[in-house]
């Protein structure tokens, strides 16, 4: 990336934080342009620019090789939450490293995994009894669309034929197969048709282009409609409805209308069907509240956590079950009523260490109370924007923000996907010092649950301005 007028270069502003010489920073880009796929990126481009490498990060704030600073406004892709380099996770790790740093879950325990499912279980929403740990939140999701689809094969009497599930348009729940199946970003899905499996699909609840072409609330949630519908039609074969709590991140951040998730969970229990809670995005603390769901008094009989499990450190996935659920999984050794499944690195202990430390900042810094009064600030803040003529909608809940980018404010016409409205932003962010990564005309801001007041108004500030030099490009339509 060639630096812009906006950009500062801090070599000397970080303390004790010193910049690659240049011809190693140009070794690593051009290795990183010969041997590193990137995820979500297409290639071609990527080679033709010099990459962006980040070296260190404190706080909220990320360095890269050449000495500028970057405020981290996605949070690493919505994983931290106490910023880099917190001294109380570090400790934990280093603690933890003096013992061992991984042993296995089958046919043995390890104290971290064991304290922390102690620890989850009792923040988690009331009658979550049990943890299953994998790695991230596609094997979070995973397991949680194994043990509805087995949970069903082994009641009394069986229902084998209960292997459907019902998922809400345009949502995303992982890249692996089973969370493919579950998704509804058409984009990601559409090349893999011949491994997914069918689902029932059904309007998201978003009110900003609302399918049936109505107002929230006289609408009366009619988008639910169509859900009771197929409960109803297929309850007999259905095992789960999937939903994001609240929150439908990679959707655009829509924001679901208030009691939306406990008519969802209502519903479920009319017809007898799993509610799974996909709070990857959405738990530790994103949206107010340690669990999403705890903003409704919902709880669903599955609960898939990852992402911020470790404050943004190391990677760690868990499910959490019922009793009910668990239940269905004991018998006889004979019986083969196990959940066959699990992953090397079940409940590693750096993983489960860095939790733990994660849930201790939770208490000691009062990290929800910070995160509801700046959700405030930032609400305030973001009104600047809306003045914006490309700024169409303006959606948060916590510290999550959507804002969609439009042709026209009063049609509400979108951009087309060609014209990169989202990565023309970002870019813009970029160069000003802060690192976003928005999702087509939608650009994401996920800022780290301590950000400081003085770092939010400098975020969306820079925001500001980016979308006010994008709006001012010859060939802009601003109609």
């Amino acid at each position: 990336m060639k630096p812009s007028k906006h950009m500062v270069n801090r070599k000397s502003g970080r303390r004790g934080h010193v910049p690659c010489e240049p011809a190693w920073s140009s070794r690593l880009a051009q290795w990183d342009r010969q041997y590193v796929w990137h995820p979500f990126t297409q290639m071609k481009e990527w080679v033709e620019h010099t990459p962006l490498i980040i070296e260190t990060g404190k706080g909220s704030w990320l360095y890269d090789d050449r000495g500028n600073r970057y405020l981290d406004g996605t949070s690493s892709i919505w994983v931290n939450l106490h910023g880099h380099r917190h001294r109380t996770i570090d400790a934990a790790i280093r603690r933890q490293l003096g013992k061992v740093a991984h042993s296995t879950l089958l046919g043995a325990a390890s104290p971290p995994s064991i304290l922390l499912a102690r620890a989850l279980v009792r923040l988690a929403p009331k009658g979550l009894r049990r943890v299953f740990y994998s790695d991230n939140g596609s094997t979070a999701v995973e397991v949680a669309l194994k043990m509805a689809v087995q949970y069903w094969q082994q009641q009394r009497p069986p229902r084998v034929q209960r292997k459907e599930f019902v998922r809400l348009d345009a949502a995303y729940h992982g890249d692996t197969v089973g969370s493919m199946s579950v998704g509804g970003v058409e984009l990601f899905r559409q090349r893999f048709r011949s491994l997914i499996f069918p689902t029932h699909s059904i309007d998201a609840p978003y009110c900003y282009r609302c399918p049936l072409q109505l107002q929230f609330p006289s609408c009366g949630m009619a988008c639910l409609d169509p859900l009771e519908r197929v409960l109803k039609r297929r309850r007999a074969h259905i095992a789960g409805v999937m939903v994001e709590p609240v929150v439908q991140a990679v959707a655009g951040m829509i924001t679901h209308p208030p009691g939306y998730l406990s008519r969802v969970r209502a519903l479920c229990t009319r017809y007898n069907v799993l509610l799974i809670a996909d709070e990857v995005a959405t738990g530790f603390g994103r949206t107010g509240t340690m669990f999403a769901c705890e903003q409704e008094q919902v709880t669903p009989d599955l609960l898939c956590l990852a992402k911020g499990c470790t404050g943004g450190y190391v990677p760690l996935g868990a499910t959490l079950a019922t009793d009910n659920i668990y239940e269905a999984f004991l018998g006889e050794y004979r019986d083969r009523r196990t959940f066959f499944h699990g992953h090397s690195y079940t409940g590693n202990a750096l993983g489960c260490a860095a939790a733990l430390a994660n849930l201790e900042v939770f208490r000691k810094e009062k990290t929800l109370v910070r995160v509801r009064k700046h959700a405030g600030l930032l609400r305030t803040l973001l009104q600047a924007l809306a003045a914006i003529p490309i700024v169409g909608d303006i959606r948060q809940r916590g510290l999550m923000v959507g804002i969609e980018l439009v042709i026209n404010k009063a049609s509400r016409k979108p951009f087309p996907f060609s014209a990169r409205m989202g990565d023309r932003v970002a870019m813009e962010c970029r160069h000003r010092g802060l690192l976003l990564r928005p999702i087509g005309n939608v650009v994401i801001l996920v800022p780290p649950l301590a950000a400081s007041e003085r770092e939010l108004r400098r975020m969306v500030h820079i925001l500001t301005a980016a979308c006010q030099a994008v709006c001012s490009t010859p060939g802009v339509a601003r109609r």
